[in-house]
């Protein structure tokens, strides 16, 4: 006689993924405005859809490239126009919606995987010098080259963007391995703050999907971009003085305890 069939899972339901997802959120502290209250909420929606049909974290990171570099294929190769900006717009706020759910759907599944992380963060540091460079291409195909000095702007931010995606993930990746090596317990999460979450705007990724919209119309974007640009190169300057201070003070536990080697 055959061994009863076992019961099959129960179904996977959308509002009841939502729910779980609404406790499982990484702290907003530090985050900007669009990230915060917009991009997240949309985020957790997209990673409910996707535990519900049987996605992966991986594959939902899949589908965020997919649009992202969509999006970024279009800015370096049609003529700027207005329907333009619509479609990169939109290309780019879905490729970063995608972005907020892998982590979200990593979590909701049980937690994510250390190869996950890595790919995540891989994706990140493509996409992230890839825009600009995408923005570079275009305004020497398409631009007005007597003002050929404008092409130094999506330069200075490929530059200023990749300092500041890496400086941040060396950063955390530094106190992990700190707080590992030494058992010191992690600082608790502080209250995120909606007034910093605004003044750090001009460094918010999702600003700069939005403002695509107005790529078909270069004597608004260009100045738009340039000044997003400037944000973003005061942000990270003030940043890596505090970021240094932050890691060179996980020294000072080491250097405290180490015993002086007599002459």
């Amino acid at each position: 006689m055959s061994a009863p069939a076992a019961p099959a899972p129960p179904p996977r339901r959308f509002s009841a993924a939502l729910t779980r997802l609404a406790s499982a959120q990484k702290s907003a502290k530090g985050a900007p405005a669009y990230s915060r209250f917009v991009n997240r909420k949309l985020g957790r929606l997209l990673a409910a859809a996707s535990y519900v049909v049987g996605l992966t974290p991986n594959q939902v990171t899949a589908i965020s490239a997919a649009f992202t570099f969509t999006g970024i294929a279009l800015i370096a190769l049609v003529d700027p126009a207005p329907w333009l900006g619509a479609a990169v717009c939109l290309a780019l706020v879905v490729g970063y919606a995608f972005d907020a759910a892998d982590g979200q759907l990593a979590r909701l599944r049980g937690g994510g995987s250390k190869s996950g992380e890595y790919l995540d963060h891989m994706v990140d540091s493509a996409k992230i010098s890839a825009l600009h460079l995408a923005v570079l291409v275009s305004w020497y195909r398409f631009g007005d080259l007597d003002r050929a000095a404008y092409l130094l702007v999506p330069v200075g931010f490929t530059v200023v963007a990749a300092v500041m995606f890496f400086g941040m993930i060396l950063k955390d990746l530094l106190a992990r391995a700190h707080r590992a090596a030494t058992g010191a317990p992690a600082p608790p999460a502080a209250a995120p703050s909606t007034l910093r979450s605004l003044l750090v705007i001009p460094t918010d990724y999702g600003l700069l999907c939005v403002a695509f919209l107005l790529i078909g119309l270069p004597a608004v974007f260009q100045p738009l971009y340039g000044l997003i640009f400037l944000g973003n190169l005061l942000f990270l300057m003030a940043a890596s003085v505090k970021w240094f201070r932050e890691v060179g003070a996980l020294d000072a536990p080491a250097s405290a305890d180490r015993v002086p080697v007599p002459r």
